[in-house]
């Protein structure tokens, strides 16, 4: 994808990869992160990590890699949104110097040397994270959250042990770029100031000749089992509670996605104009800030999920609270301004995603990595129209058929003796 922008003399190259913690080899996680990350990191094409990091500096330029991330929410980097099963590697520079660059971005995925210190430096730091795992409540409502939706033995929860990082040598990274760092597994997204044909020709000089093909793994596995609802929680010595209750809900591809997108805005996912933050902030003063996400899943069906921290002895209240709000939203049709509101935001937001060239070409390419172009490539051309179609009964239906709270699943972090005690302001307990 090329998109040319001439108002400033840069140029910035993604290359996009489907690879992901899914491709790690048993006894092997977190190789796959670290592997990508060294790319740029551990010198490459006979220089050293050193002198690498000299030529980019000489540059003016930005050379990084990265895999897309641990958690469930989307990141960018020059302009592409990624999501954790997919990887890139990005440099940014002056147009004048787009050759030298590109022979640097180049050599890193081609024959990256993956120098000795350098990659013990990620272990270390790789094991460091580990120690402060349950530091963080934050950090234990994620993972625990990712278990009871996705199950131990997804691939999204198979986190780094000691054993796991201290067995990754050198061949072990070299093994896993030589199989899916390579032609056949790259999508580039490139923007900035050139012009097309004069960057066909540069990338297809800089790209010819690869060592091996890559492989394009498939698509992610699907959680084998669907979560269990019920309520869990961790014990953990802070006096404010971390939150999370939700359920699997559809895919992007399902019919009543846009209707859930809409209905999610106005429930949760609609900052101070929507339900559950006038209710639990406004009004009941439980929360700073409570939100509900319905993204709808990029492979296979992910969570609605709505989360707050509050006071340890407020949590039972606040949760009360909030699924009286999901109640209204299943027993009521929603008023013609809250729907009216909702769609427009959605429709008027729409070309904020399109603002720039690196915007425009990592928006199509991310289609195309994440394979929904193929299944819906008219989801840009008819977004807007979609969302407009959306009637007060679609977000009715939608919620019907979305948030029975008997089928969700409950998560608290927090000091579990006091949670327990109930909220001492109001007759409700667990």
């Amino acid at each position: 994808y090329l998109v040319p922008d001439r108002g400033l003399p840069l140029v910035t190259v993604n290359v996009l990869m489907r690879l992901g913690p899914d491709c790690d080899p048993a006894g092997k996680e977190g190789l796959g992160a670290i592997m990508v990350e060294q790319l740029t990191r551990g010198g490459a094409g006979g220089l050293t990590a050193e002198q690498l990091e000299d030529r980019v500096a000489a540059l003016g330029a930005t050379l990084d890699s990265q895999m897309g991330g641990g958690g469930r929410g989307m990141m960018g980097m020059g302009g592409v949104p990624l999501g954790p099963a997919e990887s890139r590697a990005t440099l940014n520079l002056l147009a004048k110097d787009l050759d030298a660059g590109l022979a640097l971005l180049v050599a890193c995925l081609k024959t990256p040397a993956f120098q000795a210190d350098r990659l013990q430096l990620a272990k270390d730091q790789a094991l460091q994270q580990m120690k402060e795992r349950n530091d963080d409540t934050a950090g234990i409502e994620r993972r625990e959250w990712g278990y009871l939706m996705r199950g131990e033995g997804h691939w999204s929860n198979r986190w780094t042990t000691q054993a796991s990082v201290a067995g990754i040598t050198r061949d072990d990274l070299l093994a896993l770029q030589r199989r899916y760092v390579g032609p056949r597994n790259f999508l580039l997204a490139v923007s900035g100031d050139f012009d097309r044909a004069g960057m066909k020709r540069a990338l297809e000089k800089a790209f010819a000749g690869w060592p091996q093909p890559g492989e394009r793994p498939g698509p992610p596995a699907a959680p084998a089992a669907a979560p269990a609802p019920g309520w869990y929680v961790v014990d953990k010595d802070v006096n404010q509670a971390r939150v999370s209750f939700g359920l699997t809900a559809p895919d992007r591809y399902d019919p009543d996605y846009f209707a859930a997108l809409v209905m999610n805005d106005i429930l949760g996912g609609g900052g101070f104009t929507s339900w559950l933050v006038n209710r639990i902030r406004s009004d009941e003063g439980l929360a700073y800030s409570v939100r509900s996400a319905f993204e709808g899943g990029v492979y296979y069906p992910e969570p609605w999920r709505v989360t707050f921290q509050t006071k340890v002895r407020s949590t039972a209240w606040a949760i009360k609270v909030a699924l009286t709000e999901v109640e209204r939203m299943r027993g009521e049709l929603v008023d013609a301004e809250a729907l009216a509101n909702a769609k427009a935001k959605f429709v008027e937001s729409l070309p904020a995603g399109f603002e720039t060239a690196g915007a425009i070409a990592g928006a199509l390419a991310a289609e195309e990595l994440t394979g929904r172009y193929q299944k819906d490539p008219r989801y840009y051309a008819d977004y807007r129209d979609r969302i407009r179609a959306v009637t007060a009964a679609d977000v009715q239906r939608a919620a019907r058929r979305l948030l029975d709270p008997a089928r969700m699943t409950f998560l608290v972090v927090g000091k579990v003796d006091d949670i327990l005690l109930g909220d001492p302001k109001h007759d409700v307990t667990f």
